[in-house]
């Protein structure tokens, strides 16, 4: 995992940073790239600095610009970006939200606690599963 890029793409500058200093907290050491929109995250994946990397994808489903279902929806509709895991992190807990993004190709959903207490308390946790995943 640790040669693994985490991109954030979540327009949310606090959000964003909590996220960061959270992974940190959890013993996540990977570079983290953040993208502040979907259309930011896509162009990006583009680029030759990122098909030299392995990628996991912390994505915000509401975003200016191209929001986090359409940045889902075209990279699982891409043969070089379908293979890349994507943890929708997002407030929404809707549960027709939730079943659209499994639809989708998210492989794991995660409801952002509104607490800040708990939201930091989250972000570790996602790091605990993030040492022990395996991302091709």
């Amino acid at each position: 995992m640790h040669d693994v890029t985490i991109a954030i793409v979540e327009d949310d500058d606090g959000h964003a940073h909590l996220i960061k200093k959270n992974l940190r907290r959890g013993n996540i050491n990977n570079t983290v790239e953040r993208f502040s929109n979907g259309q930011l995250f896509l162009d990006y994946l583009k680029t030759e600095q990122a098909k030299a990397r392995h990628h996991l994808v912390l994505l915000d489903l509401n975003m200016p610009v191209l929001d986090g279902y359409e940045v889902l929806n075209r990279m699982k509709a891409d043969e070089r970006f379908k293979r890349i895991p994507v943890v929708v992190l997002t407030t929404t807990d809707d549960p027709r939200e939730i079943e659209r993004c499994y639809d989708a190709g998210c492989n794991v959903y995660i409801t952002k606690p509104v607490e800040y207490e708990k939201f930091s308390a989250a972000i570790r946790e996602l790091g605990l599963l993030l040492n022990v995943m395996a991302v091709p």
